[in-house]
């Protein structure tokens, strides 16, 4: 029975999933990085820097000491931006043992090894469980008790059932799967589409554009998948379109926000240094990208965004080779 839970990453969703889960009556202990947040959750019961204006529930504890954290927990949810997971997993080693379940929150693909969260996890833990808990979910609602379905993917059936009935205890409403594959490449590609998405809105090219990117853009995530091994129903799920569509519509996405900055013509160095948080999609577009190449999958969206990113072409002539692709059935 989960009574502890250990919470890896301090920023907005780790946060609301360590609130959530403390209101449903769990222990909670967070490793954090930044001493900033350490002091304002332990003091002031707020992470003001990622998740401010939720007052956070008393059970709820935080250190930057991951034996303190994972002392005595049942299971550990892993909440570290993609580009730190392999870093942070190294480090955590030697403070669990065999037998505790693993859930991945961390959305996306490592840039140097080309390796989704699930493979690096199982090179550093080959004998502990592993979970993926991903879907449509913004941190703030989740904060606030609004009710929010997710797909857990798993291969062992007694942890899949004992991690649902965590959840189901909290306003998280989780869809049992065994692709832990689809689950992870829906993820990671809809925060590339989802930049896309808000390019087209902050170019003033309207409704119609941004519902073919979504569209268009599910078929690439769609035929990536599959070609990893994936099931095609996965994607039509919580975790791939359910996702995918959050994402590319709403204001409060990170990377559709920062698509509609770009799309207004603003850079992206700038763009990016005034926020705090780790926009995703920023550096899984050339994983992406990558990964599509390796497996012969063609992704011309997302190579477009890796060129909006890198500066390599001006957004009206991506445009312009985009409608110029052969005409093709769907």
């Amino acid at each position: 029975m989960i009574k502890n839970i250990a919470i890896i990453g301090g920023g907005a969703w780790g946060t609301a999933l360590a609130h959530t889960s403390a209101l449903a009556g769990y222990k909670v202990n967070i490793w954090a990085r930044e001493q900033e947040v350490v002091k304002t959750v332990s003091i002031d019961r707020e992470n003001k820097m990622f998740l401010p204006g939720i007052i956070l529930d008393s059970r709820i504890n935080i250190s930057s000491n991951f034996s303190y954290v994972t002392t005595n927990a049942d299971v550990v949810i892993l909440v570290v931006p993609s580009q730190h997971f392999q870093n942070v997993c190294e480090q955590l080693s030697s403070s669990l043992t065999n037998d505790m379940p693993m859930i991945i929150c961390t959305k996306g693909i490592e840039i140097k090894s080309g390796l989704l969260m699930s493979e690096i996890l199982s090179k550093i833990f080959p004998l502990n469980t592993i979970a993926i808990l991903s879907g449509p979910t913004f941190a703030f609602e989740v904060a606030l008790g609004k009710p929010t379905a997710l797909t857990l993917a798993c291969n062992d059936e007694n942890v899949s059932l004992e991690l649902i009935e965590t959840f189901n205890k909290t306003n998280l409403r989780p869809y049992l799967s065994n692709d832990i594959v689809g689950a992870e490449i829906g993820g990671a590609i809809k925060n590339v589409i989802a930049i896309a998405s808000g390019i087209t809105i902050g170019r003033g090219l309207g409704d119609n554009a941004r519902a073919s990117i979504i569209t268009r853009g599910f078929a690439e995530m769609l035929r990536l998948a599959v070609s990893k091994g994936a099931n095609r129903e996965t994607l039509m799920g919580l975790s791939g379109i359910g996702d995918l569509l959050l994402t590319c519509t709403s204001s409060q996405s990170r990377n559709f926000s920062l698509g509609v900055e770009l799309g207004k013509g603003n850079k992206l160095v700038d763009i990016v240094n005034k926020r705090k948080a780790v926009t995703e999609g920023v550096a899984n577009a050339t994983a992406v990208v990558e990964m599509s190449k390796k497996y012969n999958v063609k992704m011309p969206i997302s190579e477009a965004v890796v060129k909006v990113l890198g500066d390599i072409s001006s957004i009206d002539d991506i445009i312009t080779d985009l409608l110029a692709r052969p005409i093709t059935s769907e």
